[in-house]
C-alpha cells in the first residue's frame, strides 16, 4: 500500500512539499489525498510562495513513484481514478499514469484518454476527445482541470468556446492556481474579443488574487499583447480606465506599453490617444533617453495634426534623430511632411485672390506625403512585444 513508502518519502522533499504529503500521510493515503497535497502546493504558487515553486517537480515525481507503488485495487475507487487523470493535468509525467492499470480505473475512457493526448501533445485528438466533455458534469477539482485544458485546446480554433470553458474553470476551481491560469490564458482571448469591460474585470480580479503569483509577469505579458493587439486602448473616452490598470505594472514595463500604445494610435490616426499616451510616457522616461525622445515624438505628432500646429511641429524639429529607433524614422519624416503640407500655400495664388473665398473648396496637395506616411505605416505595423515568461 502507499502509506508506509509515503512517510520514508517526507524525508526527501523541501519543507513546503513535505508538509503537504506529510497532511495526505496522517490521513489515508489514497492517490486523491496525494493529489489534493499536490493542489494545496500549486495553490501556494499562486499565491507567490517561492518555496512551493521550488518543491513541487520534487513532489510530483514523488507522488508519481506512490501512484506506481499503489495496490492496484485502490484504483477501482472514483475517487482515485480521477486523481489520476488531476495528477495529469496537474504536470503529471504520462509514462507513469501509462503504467497505472488501465482495467482498474473507473473514469470515463475518452477523458482519461483525451488527457494522455494533451499532455503528449497530441492536440488534435485531444481536441476530438475532449471536445464534448461537460465540465460542470464532473466533480468540481477534475471539471476545473478540463475546463482549463480546454481553454487551451480551443483558443485559436474557437475562441468563443474557449472563453467559455476557460469561465467554467474559474467557477470551478476559486482561490487556486487553476483559477490563476484560467485568467491568465482568458485575459488575451477578451482582449482579442475587443471586450474592454470583461478585460477590465478579469484584469482587477488577478490584481485582487493573484498580483503575487509566480506566473504574474506571464500574465501580464500577455494583458499587454491583449491590449495591444486589439483597439481597447485606442478609445481616448477609456483611456484614464486603461491608465488605472497600468498602474498596477512596475514602472518600466509602463513606460514600454504607453510607448506602444502611442505608436499604434498614430499609425491608426488615433490622435487622442497618442497624445494621451505620449504624456503618460514623458512623465515615466529619464531625461535624455531614447524613450524620452519616442514620447516627445509621439506627444508632437499628436499636436502638431490637432490643435497645436506650432507647438507640435517646433517639437518634432527639437527632436534629436539619432536617438530615435531606425523604424520610427520613416514615421517622424513622414509625419512632419504632412504638417508642412497642411501650411503649404496654394499653387498660383495672388494676395488679392486670398483675400477672396475660393470658387470651389480648396484641396491640399498631400498625394507625396500620403505615400511616404503609408509606407512607413506599413513597415511599422508589427507592435513591440513585451519580454516573454514560460509558464509550465
Amino acid at each position: 500500500m502507499i502509506r508506509p513508502l509515503l512517510c520514508a518519502a517526507v524525508l526527501l522533499l523541501p519543507f513546503t512539499a513535505a508538509n503537504a504529503l506529510a497532511q495526505s500521510a496522517r490521513q489515508s493515503g489514497e492517490p486523491y489525498e496525494l493529489v489534493r497535497a499536490l493542489q494545496a502546493v500549486q495553490d501556494g504558487i499562486a499565491n507567490g510562495d517561492t518555496a512551493a515553486h521550488g518543491s513541487h517537480v520534487a513532489l510530483i515525481r514523488q507522488i508519481g513513484e506512490k501512484f506506481l507503488a499503489a495496490d492496484p485495487g485502490v484504483w477501482s475507487n472514483a475517487q482515485n481514478s480521477q486523481a489520476a487523470v488531476i495528477y495529469l493535468l496537474s504536470g503529471g509525467a504520462p509514462q507513469i499514469v501509462r503504467k497505472l492499470p488501465r482495467d482498474k480505473m473507473n473514469v470515463d475512457e475518452r477523458l482519461f484518454n483525451g488527457a494522455l493526448a494533451y499532455v503528449e501533445g497530441r492536440q488534435e485528438e485531444a481536441r476530438e476527445l475532449l471536445k464534448d466533455v461537460k465540465p460542470r458534469t464532473l466533480s468540481s477539482g477534475l471539471g476545473g482541470q478540463v475546463a482549463l485544458v480546454q481553454g487551451a485546446l480551443f483558443a485559436r480554433s474557437e475562441a468563443s468556446l474557449a472563453i467559455e470553458r476557460l469561465d467554467d474553470a474559474r467557477l470551478l476551481l476559486p482561490g487556486t492556481l487553476v483559477e490563476e491560469a484560467a485568467l491568465r490564458r482568458e485575459i488575451l482571448l477578451v482582449g482579442q474579443a475587443e471586450d474592454f469591460d470583461k478585460f477590465e474585470f478579469l484584469a482587477l480580479a488577478y490584481i485582487r488574487h493573484y498580483r503575487n503569483s509566480i506566473y504574474a509577469g506571464d500574465f501580464w505579458q500577455r494583458f499587454s499583447s491583449g491590449l495591444t493587439q486589439s483597439s481597447l486602448a485606442l478609445d481616448d473616452r477609456r483611456f484614464a480606465r486603461i491608465a488605472a490598470l497600468l498602474e498596477q505594472i512596475d514602472r518600466a514595463s509602463r513606460l514600454k506599453l504607453y510607448l506602444v500604445i502611442a505608436r499604434a494610435a498614430m499609425v491608426r490616426g488615433q490622435m487622442a490617444v497618442t497624445r494621451l499616451a505620449g504624456e503618460r510616457a514623458l512623465t515615466l522616461s529619464a531625461d535624455a533617453s531614447a524613450d524620452r525622445e519616442r514620447a516627445h515624438f509621439f506627444r508632437g505628432a499628436a499636436r502638431a495634426l490637432t490643435d497645436e500646429y506650432d507647438g507640435g511641429l517646433a517639437e518634432l524639429k527639437a527632436l534629436d534623430r539619432s536617438k530615435l529607433p531606425e523604424r520610427d524614422v520613416p514615421l517622424l519624416n513622414a509625419t512632419v511632411q504632412l504638417a508642412l503640407d497642411v501650411r503649404k500655400p496654394f499653387p498660383g495664388g495672388s494676395a488679392a485672390a486670398a483675400d477672396k473665398p475660393p470658387a470651389t473648396p480648396a484641396r491640399l496637395d498631400l498625394a507625396s506625403s500620403t505615400v511616404t506616411l503609408a509606407r512607413a505605416q506599413k513597415q511599422l505595423g508589427e507592435l513591440e512585444l513585451l519580454t516573454r515568461d514560460r509558464r509550465p
